[in-house]
């Protein structure tokens, strides 16, 4: 049984891993470090340690294995007892155990375990994919004062004896800005004649403006006044006639029942995807009632009342 197998793979999710009557693995997170003298950074990790003192069979090894082989708890129990005592007898005749991806196990002289952990592996799950990596030394002052070496014996072409050894390019300098400022004081003049033109343009057009509205005005025939009278009807109780799936004849009844002399009218589509027409719409149910009445009496046995808010 690869007993380290198994530890390795636990030591991921768990801080401590106990291996009953030999001791127990335990791990602690520690952030991101930077090693000055050899410039290498180390991603975040979890650090490896030994507790011989902790040796309580809590069942998380033994509950592992037996998922693992597929065998019952009491079975995983005993091998890592058979395990742990093969494990001991090797460390009392001196020898050094290598626990593969976790470290090496020994006695010292006093018969007590001493623990050296390795770090081919990194337990810690949130710093997954990330490596150690060494940056090159930063020379910036180095740099620095070669170039000032450098410009001490080649002058470069910005120091003030070249500046010097060239006049023309003050007054060039000069010219350049006198140039763009009479261009600048040209152009806002330009500018300022132009909004001047445009602002006399509009106060024209708009006198000329005025002057066709009021020859319009003056210009008008008065209309005779004609009076309508409208009758809009209102109320949310509406006697209804009959509702159908074609619009077209929902509009010829409309036809039918105002050539019959009622204020009939088409409603709208109601929930059921119907035109619904009315004979008439009122205020209170009073009044509905007592069309409804004759209606039914006189025209359409099969008419009912609507109540809502169009």
């Amino acid at each position: 049984m690869q007993l380290e197998t198994y530890i390795s793979d636990l030591l991921y999710r768990y801080e401590c891993v106990t291996v009953p009557e030999f001791g127990s693995f335990l791990t602690q997170s520690v952030s991101a470090t930077i090693d000055e003298e050899s410039n290498t950074f180390y991603a975040p990790k979890k650090v490896l340690s030994f507790n011989e003192q902790i040796q309580q069979n809590d069942g998380l090894l033994a509950h592992y294995i037996a998922d693992v082989e597929k065998i019952p708890f009491e079975d995983a129990n005993k091998k890592i007892a058979r395990r742990v005592k093969l494990l001991k007898s090797y460390l009392t005749q001196g020898e050094t155990l290598t626990f593969k991806h976790i470290g090496e196990v020994v006695l010292n002289n006093e018969g007590k375990i001493l623990f050296e952990p390795e770090y081919h592996l990194n337990y810690l799950t949130d710093a997954f994919g990330l490596s150690q990596f060494v940056s090159p030394e930063v020379t910036r002052e180095k740099l620095k004062k070669e170039a000032e070496n450098i410009e001490r014996v080649i002058p470069i072409a910005l120091t003030p004896e070249k500046r010097k050894a060239k006049p023309y390019l003050k007054y060039a300098a000069v010219a350049l800005i006198a140039l763009t400022l009479g261009g600048f004081g040209a152009s806002k003049f330009y500018v300022n004649q132009i909004e001047t033109h445009n602002q006399l343009a509009q106060e024209e057009a708009t006198k000329l403006l005025d002057t066709k509205i009021q020859e319009a005005t003056f210009n008008l025939n008065p209309l005779p006044a004609i009076t309508l009278n409208l009758t809009k009807q209102s109320g949310n109780y509406h006697v209804v006639a009959g509702a159908f799936r074609v619009e077209e004849n929902s509009v010829k009844k409309v036809e039918q029942l105002r050539a019959l002399g009622y204020k009939a009218r088409n409603i709208g589509m109601n929930n059921s995807g119907l035109y619904e027409v009315v004979y008439g719409s009122y205020e209170t149910g009073k009044e509905a009632l007592k069309a409804i009445r004759v209606i039914r009496k006189t025209h359409n046995n099969d008419a009912w009342i609507k109540v809502d808010n169009l």
